[in-house]
This record gives C-alpha cells, structure tokens and sequence, in this order.
C-alpha cells in the first residue's frame, strides 16, 4: 500500500532539508579549519620567513643581481605598485592560504633619480608636511618632536604611502590582516619608515586595529636620528621590527653621521659648561674652553657642511627629476642612528673564502647571495 501523497511530499522536503543542512555543515567545518590553521605572524626572527622575503625582494632587480637567489616562495604576487618618487616601487604578494600579505620595497636601482634619492640625506622632522604639484602630503612617523628622518627616503615612501594604504585595506576587508613590510637595501630604509607611517595612521583610525605588521628591513642603512630610532624600537618593541646586517656591507654605515652638543637631550652638562668651569684655576678654565669651543665648532661646521651638500645642493638635482617637489626646511642634525633590532650575520674566514673583501665590486657584501650564505651559516 502506497503512502499517502501528503506523506510523499514531507518526506522530500525532509531529504532536501537534510542535504541542506549537511552542505551547511561542511561549510562551516571548512571555514573552522581554515581560521584555525591559517598561517599567524609570530613575534621574534624567522630565518625562513626572512629567506622568503629576500627571494620576493629578487623579483625587484635585474637578474644579474639576482644570480642564484632562490625563485620559490610560498607566495604569489597579487599587484604591482605604480613607479613614482623618484623611481620608486611596490609590490604586494599573498600567502597561499591569503591570510599574510607581503608589501615589499624595491632598492636602489640604476636610474640617476634612484640613486640622488640616497644622496639626498639632509635630516627633516620626523613629523611634518612636503608639499609635491602643490599637494601638502602630511606624514608623522614618530611621537617625540626631536625625531628627525632621511629627507629623500621620507619622499619616497610618501609618494607610495597612499597606493599602499588603499591596497592594505582592500585585502583586510577580504580578510587578510596581517602585513609583512620587507625590503633590501634602500627598501630596508623605506621599510622603516613605512612601518612607522603605517602605525601611526592606525593610531589616528585610518588603519584597522587588529592589523597585525612584521618588518624586516635588509641591508639597510640608518634612516634617522636617534630619537627617530628609539620611537620605532618602541613602537615595533616585543620582536616585530628587525634589521639584518652583513658585518663585511658597507651599506648599514651609510649614512655618513655627525653629532654635535645640540643633538644631546635638552637637560645635559654641555649646557652647564661655563659653570662647571667656573671653579678651575684661571689657565686651567681657559685651556679647557678653547678646548671644548674648537670641539664644538668643528662639529657644528662639519654638520652645516653635511646640510649644504646633502640638502640644499642634492635638492637642485632631485628638483630635475621632480620639478613639483618645494624644497623642505631641513632639521640641524646629521646624527643618524640604526633602528630596529639587529640581526647579525657574522662574516667570518669562510666567508671571505668565497666572498673575498678584494676587487671593484663594491656591493659584492650586499647582493642577496652573501646574504642568504651567512643566514644559511649562521641559523643552521
């Protein structure tokens, strides 16, 4: 005997209920496993997160650079970045599972404007205004008002930042929050300065929160002074910021530093000098100043020198290659310092043996195959 039709009809929705729910179910466990074993960007070094962010950084330059880097990665390139500043670029690459993305800063190329980017090294406030085609291009990237920064790496990642910020929002609201910035050579400078940019912006609201930023800036030389550099130690504290360093480059050096009475903190004995000098005999006081002034003055005059050449000379060259770009007010200090944690890569004789500190090449230390031996050596 044959159910009744209205039995029939129950009985299929039933069984359509039931498929439902179980695609439902296998949905939800799908979307359960992928949060739960999504990749999670840890505090504290990583030899093979930094190995990977050399081989992307080798997608940046001309492959006689590039000679036997590695072309694996577990990442895959989603954009590339417009070519602005002078002969600056990005790309943004995501992890497989789309949980990190990558925002890596190409160096020095061979353009003349690349290259006048670094030699222009006058120091500008850390917090501050360029103006570029009439534009103000506000920026802030430290708290404390002595900070001061690289003016030519500071222009550079301004003309990126905006690129930046919109693509990194774009990705977080497809639901990748968290952001590796890496770069070598000058994209190790950029990159510091782009973190700082980045961490203040979410501090102001326009970045989410919860975004989560790692750093790894390579071969990088100084970006600012010293103030500059404990607010980026501060702000990156607890392992998320590092600078990694072949001690045979000459690039981290750079550059070249002065530091004068004026670059100490306000409350120091330079400031008390006559009066400590009050109590000694007369020729005592006397040798002791003239002393302290040729000092003084030697150290003042070498830092107007730095300005003149690294600043107001350099910027009639960059105004060549960007006729909109106002000359900025430069700060009085050349007191560069290195920033980020340091990460040391030791060349010792073995690695002289293959890397010998002889010949023309001067960047034979800072290509990515030194880089990626001593890493290799040193984090077996």
């Amino acid at each position: 005997m044959r159910p009744p039709i209205y039995y029939l009809g129950i009985s299929q929705n039933l069984r359509k209920f039931i498929v439902m729910l179980k695609t439902l179910t296998t949905t939800l466990l799908l979307l359960i496993a992928a949060t739960t074993y999504a990749q999670k960007l840890q505090p504290g070094f990583e030899p093979d997160e930094y190995a990977t962010m050399l081989r992307i950084a080798a997608y940046q330059v001309d492959s006689q650079f590039r000679r036997s880097t590695p072309k694996e990665t577990e990442y895959t390139r989603a954009f590339r970045g417009t070519e602005v500043g002078m002969h600056n670029k990005w790309d943004l690459w995501l992890s497989k599972d789309k949980s990190i993305m990558v925002v890596n800063l190409r160096g020095t190329t061979s353009d003349m404007d690349s290259w006048l980017e670094n030699f222009y090294s006058a120091m500008i406030p850390a917090t501050g205004k360029l103006v570029i085609n009439k534009k103000d291009i506000n920026y802030k990237l430290a708290a404390d008002p002595k900070a001061t920064v690289h003016v030519g790496w500071t222009i550079g990642m301004c003309c990126m930042a905006p690129e930046i910020m919109d693509k990194i929002n774009e990705y977080y609201k497809l639901g990748t929050k968290q952001v590796i910035i890496a770069g070598h050579s000058q994209g190790g400078a950029l990159s510091f300065l782009l973190t700082s940019y980045l961490h203040y912006k979410q501090v102001d609201g326009l970045l989410p929160k919860d975004l989560v930023m790692k750093t790894y800036c390579s071969a990088a030389p100084k970006p600012g002074n010293l103030y500059y550099a404990y607010d980026f130690d501060n702000i990156t504290r607890g392992g998320w910021a590092f600078k990694v360093v072949n001690t045979a480059d000459w690039v981290p050096e750079t550059p070249v530093s002065v530091q004068t009475v004026n670059d100490f903190n306000p409350l120091n004995p330079f400031i008390h000098a006559d009066a400590m000098l009050g109590s000694q005999k007369w020729y005592v006081k006397a040798y002791l100043k003239h002393v302290y002034k040729r000092l003084s003055k030697t150290t003042h005059k070498a830092q107007h020198t730095f300005e003149k050449y690294t600043g107001r000379m350099a910027y009639t060259q960059v105004k060549k290659y960007m006729p909109g770009l106002e000359q900025p007010h430069y700060s009085s200090s050349a007191n560069f310092m290195r920033a980020g944690t340091p990460i040391v890569l030791q060349a010792d004789a073995d690695y002289y043996k293959i890397y010998p500190d002889t010949g023309s090449n001067i960047f034979r230390h800072h290509l990515f195959g030194p880089y990626l031996y001593l890493l290799r050596k040193t984090y077996k």
